[in-house]
């Protein structure tokens, strides 16, 4: 069976969300997120370099937690990498603005 590509970003993040159903691989992305986004100025802020190389670590940390241990799918970043980052600050949006439910 041929698997589906997709060619936009507006295409993917529904198929994204399909695959965050779990409350707390949600939770988890939140987190991993939310902690990556203060790491950007903070290395600027204290002139440290190593905190941007936090930035893969902790933001794919915490969702591949999520999807290993809790969702039980194969996290969408190995096939598509720009969507899957846009669309995971997509969904922190959404969760934060009560878009999408945590569940």
């Amino acid at each position: 069976m041929e698997e589906k590509r997709f060619l936009s970003l507006k295409e993917f993040y529904p198929f994204y969300l399909t695959e965050h159903r779990n409350t707390t691989n949600r939770v988890l992305h939140f987190i991993g997120t939310g902690l990556v986004i203060p790491l950007i100025p903070a290395s600027i802020l204290f002139h440290n370099a190593f905190l941007l190389l936090l930035i893969p670590f902790t933001g794919y940390g915490f969702a591949w937690v999520g999807h290993f241990f809790f969702e039980k799918n194969k996290p969408a970043t190995f096939q598509y990498p720009r969507y899957s980052l846009a669309s995971d600050f997509m969904m922190f949006w959404d969760l934060l603005t009560s878009k999408e439910k945590f569940r």
